[in-house]
């Protein structure tokens, strides 16, 4: 097995003991994106539009620190404070995959890091 952690300086450092990404023989399994700015480390929360943008933004960072991009996502998983929000997150969504969407699940919990609304992971095969 071929292991190797991705590390992108233009995503946000991870918060607690786990790595950004990790690539295994081709496939890569991102951990989850909030909206964090890496350059200022602050929250983008002005609004849900806005917050699901960073953190895509995030993810294609990582993303292309493997060298990959969008067209090799697979499978997402988008974690929301709250279903009423799943329309506006699913319309920013849209306008990153416009074919050929990836498989992918969205849920609703009760609490997610940093009381952020949207929270967005990846896996993507090269």
């Amino acid at each position: 097995m071929e292991k190797r952690i991705i590390t992108s300086l233009n995503a946000p450092a991870p918060i607690g003991p786990y790595s950004q990404a990790v690539l295994v023989n081709g496939t890569l399994y991102c951990s989850g994106q909030i909206a964090i700015n890496p350059g200022t480390g602050e929250l983008v929360m002005d609004n849900i539009e806005q917050e699901t943008v960073q953190a895509m933004k995030n993810i294609q960072e990582v993303l292309k620190a493997a060298d990959m991009d969008l067209s090799h996502v697979v499978k997402t998983s988008i974690f929301l404070s709250d279903m009423n929000l799943f329309q506006q997150v699913n319309a920013v969504y849209g306008a990153y995959f416009q074919n050929d969407f990836p498989a992918r699940e969205t849920v609703a919990v009760k609490t997610l890091p940093k009381n952020v609304n949207v929270e967005i992971s990846v896996i993507a095969v090269k």
